[in-house]
């Protein structure tokens, strides 16, 4: 029983990034009717903005703030700069695109993601980067009989109060209901008031913006980085997006820790050599049994 609790306590671990990631991809295509598969390779430039500011400056930032508040002021930057990243993506990649269509669009992010991913190997260079054990927390507890490590439970608490924030933004606040509306309708959205590039631009903000904490919080986690694991962690967070319902907030939410949870298990109990095939097999079930997700794809009723 141990091992299975530390299992899912992984599980969940693993799947906050995927659920965050996912998030971004949900809020995107909801909007936008648009997969943003520039989104995984933000996930990516996210971590290694983290790396650069954590262990490329000789422990500065943890020698002035201590390690959890070098880490807190790290994710402040990151999830701030990968926001502004979000932001000129959608400027330069897709609005100039937006009336030739969908099939454009996709097009359009997809040569976004190969640019991000390029100029990343550029920069940092092709070989992976490791985060120094001096920046990362290692204090174990143990937790009701199962031992986890303190890094853990604040990627947790961390990832929870992110996905609550997003989910009381979108759910019980004006400015959300706008968001719903768009999302529902962006013509009848438009006709009624509310203005959609707002709408866009927060979307495009706040989806890399949680997408580069989960790149901080992950590198945090594995400590080692490469410059192209976006497209893995993308494939695997729009999977959970389908999983839990596209266009669905808590379906991105649900679909990411339910995601995590089952690799976490198929891992310990099977072979970790099969757990990025059991993902496909994941998609594929969902999509030829409920296409629409566990909690269904949000679309406006036509009457």
């Amino acid at each position: 029983m141990t091992i299975l609790l530390e299992q899912i306590v992984n599980g969940l671990t693993i799947g906050s990034f995927y659920a965050l990631v996912a998030l971004g991809y949900s809020m995107v295509y909801g909007v936008m009717k648009l997969i943003n598969f520039a989104h995984g390779d933000l996930f990516t430039l996210g971590a290694f903005l983290g790396y650069t500011i954590l262990a490329s400056t000789s422990g500065v930032v943890t020698q002035n703030f201590g390690i959890w508040g070098g880490i807190a002021f790290t994710a402040a930057i990151v999830g701030m700069s990968v926001a502004l990243a979000g932001i000129l993506v959608e400027r330069v990649a897709y609005r100039p695109v937006y009336p030739s269509g969908r099939l454009s669009l996709v097009v359009s992010a997809l040569g976004m993601s190969i640019f991000i991913q390029n100029a990343i190997m550029a920069i940092w260079g092709a070989r992976p980067r490791a985060f120094p054990a001096s920046v990362v927390p290692s204090a174990r507890l143990v937790v009701f009989g199962v031992p986890v490590t303190v890094l853990q439970i604040i990627i947790l608490a961390v990832s929870f109060i992110l996905m609550a924030a997003i989910w009381f933004i979108v759910e019980k606040t004006a400015f959300g209901a706008s968001v719903r509306a768009s999302a529902l309708d962006r013509e009848t959205a438009t006709l009624i008031g509310i203005d959609v590039r707002k709408v866009i631009f927060f979307v495009f903000a706040l989806g890399p913006g949680l997408g580069g904490v989960a790149g901080l919080m992950n590198g945090l986690y594995y400590r080692s980085i490469s410059f192209n694991m976006g497209w893995n962690y993308g494939l695997k967070a729009f999977t959970a997006t389908i999983l839990g319902g596209i266009g669905n907030i808590p379906g991105a939410m649900l679909g990411g820790l339910l995601l995590g949870i089952l690799e976490s298990l198929l891992a310990g109990y099977v072979s970790g050599a099969w757990k990025d095939v059991f993902v496909f097999v994941i998609l594929i079930v969902t999509l030829i049994f409920r296409p629409t997700g566990i909690l269904g794809e949000k679309t406006a009723e036509k009457v």
